[in-house]
């Protein structure tokens, strides 16, 4: 059997040989609450990186979904005594937008997709920095337990953080794969030159993929909020790189047109794994962030598309 043949099915693959080897050195692992826990503590970072998939689906890269996940633990947090509930629509109206914004510096002033998302990720980073006076903000439990109660706790053994991610996994799933506009997402990422010469709007529909990248990255940052009973400009920071992991260890390569949101799922388990690993295996916080470094570097090389890569810059 190839390469080509095998490569497809690695993600899960290797995501069945480091649970067993993690198994293997600690049986509580695998205990079915431990399994859970370990999903539930994942789910910001899994909406993060459902988000940043389709910005790369498209062979883009979103470098402000932390940024903007950080400004909406602020938002939330200063927005919930006044608004209430209505606090989460603003959350997601400003993740939209922020998106929005990036796509289109990408499209209409053919900027690159990371310096565009790295500038607007500076603003969003800015914004949290004067909302919230440069300071951690913290939520009245009383007003975070009427308006979000609803998104922590459990029902039936299953934190409802889980069902929460469940949900935005199926309505993506769906947009991807039943409708026009996961077709249109598909054949820009597989070729956009292509794209453009079947008629299709791909500025329109480029701006639309980032948009969804802020909103995920906004309800992202809600969810940390209402988790943690508060905000701050740096509540997410250390999430970015391993929801770039999640997206390309998954299967989902940055030249685009491969992989999805099914993809980050198990890439996203991938993570969780290793991040449980390392605990396991007693390494240090500090050297965390270096493992993702080079777990990234290596799903590049190992995913990326070279036929669409003529020349590296």
């Amino acid at each position: 059997m190839s390469l080509e043949r095998i490569k497809p099915h690695l993600p899960w693959i290797t995501l069945l040989v480091l649970v067993l080897i993690v198994g293997i050195a600690d049986s509580n692992f695998l205990r079915p609450q431990n399994l859970m826990a370990m999903v539930a503590d994942i789910m910001p970072l899994f909406i993060m990186a459902l988000g940043m998939t389709f910005a790369i689906y498209i062979g883009g890269i979103d470098l402000s979904a932390q940024s903007v996940a950080n400004m909406t633990t602020v938002v939330a947090t200063v927005a919930l005594p006044t608004f209430g509930i209505s606090a989460a629509l603003i959350c997601i109206v400003a993740g939209l937008t922020f998106g929005a914004v990036s796509g289109f510096i990408t499209t209409k002033l053919l900027v690159p997709s990371f310096v565009s998302t790295l500038a607007i990720g500076g603003v969003a980073y800015s914004t949290a920095q004067y909302l919230s006076g440069q300071r951690a903000l913290y939520m009245d439990a009383t007003l975070r337990d009427n308006s979000f109660g609803w998104m922590v706790g459990n029902s039936f053994g299953i934190s409802h953080e889980i069902f929460i991610g469940a949900g935005l996994l199926l309505i993506m799933l769906f947009l991807q794969h039943r409708t026009t506009f996961g077709r249109a997402l598909k054949a820009v990422g597989a070729g956009e030159l292509a794209a453009v010469a079947s008629g299709l709007s791909v500025a329109r529909i480029k701006i639309i993929a980032f948009a969804l990248s802020g909103m995920l990255a906004a309800i992202a940052g809600l969810l940390f909020a209402v988790k943690l009973s508060g905000g701050s400009p740096t509540l997410a920071n250390g999430f970015l790189l391993p929801a770039i992991v999640a997206v390309l260890v998954g299967g989902t390569p940055l030249t685009g047109g491969v992989g999805g949101v099914l993809n980050t799922l198990i890439g996203t388990l991938i993570v969780a794994v290793i991040r449980s690993s390392m605990l396991y295996f007693e390494i240090d916080a500090t050297m965390q962030q270096m493992v993702f470094g080079i777990i990234l570097i290596v799903a590049i090389a190992a995913t990326i598309d070279r036929s669409k890569m003529r020349i590296v810059k």
